[in-house]
């Protein structure tokens, strides 16, 4: 099952995607996520623009160094635990949104997302791009003033569920630049894994419905290039996964 926010008639709403068109199916993907039912699809909706999956999560929680290919490719060890920041709902964007870059250094991040079901157990699973300023990131020991500008974190185009998902060890993921291949991965490469991360994070804090948590970046950034090389105006970015979708973005 996919479901997605929509747009139409100035007013937002939670549908499914069925058979490539949009559903209604409630009010909110929050409150679908918080009951954890299967929702029935309604009328198929005429004119539907997708938003962010979850347009208003409660948080929105970023790992960092998750994937052993990156640690690697920055010089770092992997962590022991978890390390994590924050972004804003500010940060989102859906898929096909044009973002303004804010600083002449700011890079990509393709990203596995874990969307909080009910109970704070695994939703679903949409894809993220956490896009930073990485002159910003690294001007305190604080990663967060680099991570959370408007539009740093396009995300999308709707939420799969775990069933269709399928092993959440085995998800893959790449994102093209202009159609260049610069990243590719699997989940099977994360430190610590897509449950293990749930788990740990709901020790700290509750995890609420519709709570997104990206998952780390696999190697091949644009600041781990020699030369560093980093988003331009006109560039595009094509995040997919065979199971999650395609994430397309523009830089202005």
């Amino acid at each position: 099952m996919r479901l997605v926010t929509y747009a139409t008639a100035g007013a937002s709403r939670a549908g499914m995607l069925v058979d490539g068109a949009v559903h209604e199916a409630g009010s909110s993907v929050r409150e679908l996520l918080a009951t954890g039912a299967v929702p029935e699809p309604g009328e198929p909706v005429e004119d539907a623009r997708l938003l962010a999956p979850v347009p208003d999560p409660q948080k929105i929680v970023c790992i960092g160094l998750n994937y052993r290919s990156h640690a690697e490719e920055a010089g770092l060890d992997a962590p022991e635990t978890p390390t994590f920041f924050g972004k804003w709902a500010n940060a989102l964007v859906p898929d096909g949104a044009t973002v303004k870059l804010p600083t002449e250094k700011t890079d990509y991040e393709a990203e596995v997302a874990v969307v909080i079901g009910a109970g704070g157990g695994i939703g679903g699973y949409t894809l993220l791009n956490d896009l930073s300023a990485r002159d910003r990131q690294f001007a305190t020991p604080q990663w967060m003033p680099g991570k959370v500008f408007d539009g740093a974190a396009p995300c999308g185009p709707w939420i799969v569920t775990p069933e269709e998902a399928g092993d959440p060890d085995a998800i893959e993921i790449e994102l093209r630049l202009n159609g260049e291949l610069r990243q590719q991965g699997s989940t099977a490469d994360l430190v610590h894994s897509i449950p293990d991360l749930v788990e740990h994070l709901g020790t700290l804090m509750t995890l609420a419905p519709g709570d997104i948590v990206a998952t780390g970046t696999p190697s091949g950034t644009g600041a781990s290039r020699r030369p560093r090389e980093y988003l331009k105006p006109g560039d595009t970015t094509v995040v997919s996964s065979p199971t999650l979708g395609t994430l397309t973005t523009t830089l202005a």
